[in-house]
């Protein structure tokens, strides 16, 4: 039987693909304050800039392509049994070959209803137009979880960071809850690595800390977890 790796990619592997983390420095993202296009208070109070913003946003995520550590992680399912977590809305592992990815925060290339999460549909290019509604006739928006939306996924990925024989994070710094503490979920004995150029203060057993980009380290812990008998 393989063993099961777990990984965790947060915004840091996006980042090198080209895509802007969701905050950055200046507390905005991507111009706008978080305030104003990611949650449900903007939806309601400005739903066609809330659109436009993540139409914007899938049009850049149509146009990047997987980098290296994307492509790196697919070549771990030739010996392990690898599920990746993932923060980011973006659809990058699934264009680079993974075959079992979980999306916490949604995934931006789907639509869901306005009044029932559970009803996503596929979207046809980058724009999802106001006027396009659900088979409940409720607008369609973004299927993306919103800061003070409930995180669906965060349950059954507490329970594979459980399960699993190795634990990889890359790329997040820790700072979105409940997402950040899915490695505390991880047991003690298990093997944890953490790639970032900058690791996060976390105090777990068994850490090995690879302090590159994405694109440097993964390509080499990959290697070396292939390589082992």
């Amino acid at each position: 039987m393989k063993k099961k790796i777990v990984v965790l990619t947060g915004a840091g592997i996006s980042a090198e693909s080209g895509l802007q983390t969701f905050r950055g420095s200046d507390g905005l993202w991507e111009g706008h304050r978080i305030e104003d296009v990611a949650t449900p208070e903007a939806w309601a109070a400005n739903p066609a800039l809330v659109q436009n913003f993540y139409n914007m946003r899938r049009k850049g995520v149509l146009e990047a392509a997987p980098n290296a550590a994307h492509t790196a992680l697919v070549a771990l399912e030739d010996k392990f049994d690898v599920t990746i977590i993932t923060q980011n809305i973006d659809d990058l592992h699934e264009r680079a070959g993974s075959g079992n990815v979980m999306h916490l925060h949604g995934v931006i290339t789907r639509s869901q209803s306005s009044i029932n999460p559970e009803l996503t549909y596929p979207i046809e290019g980058w724009e999802l137009k106001m006027g396009e509604t659900c088979e409940l006739g409720s607008q369609l928006r973004a299927h993306v979880v919103w800061f003070g939306e409930a995180v669906p996924m965060i349950e059954p990925a507490i329970r594979l960071c459980a399960a699993g024989d190795l634990f990889i994070l890359i790329g997040s710094s820790l700072a979105v809850y409940p997402a950040a503490g899915l490695i505390n979920a991880v047991p003690r004995a298990v093997v944890k690595y953490i790639v970032d150029p900058v690791i996060p203060d976390v105090r777990v057993n068994n850490l090995i800390k690879i302090e590159e980009r994405a694109t440097a380290g993964i390509p080499g812990l990959v290697a070396q977890l292939l390589a082992q008998p």
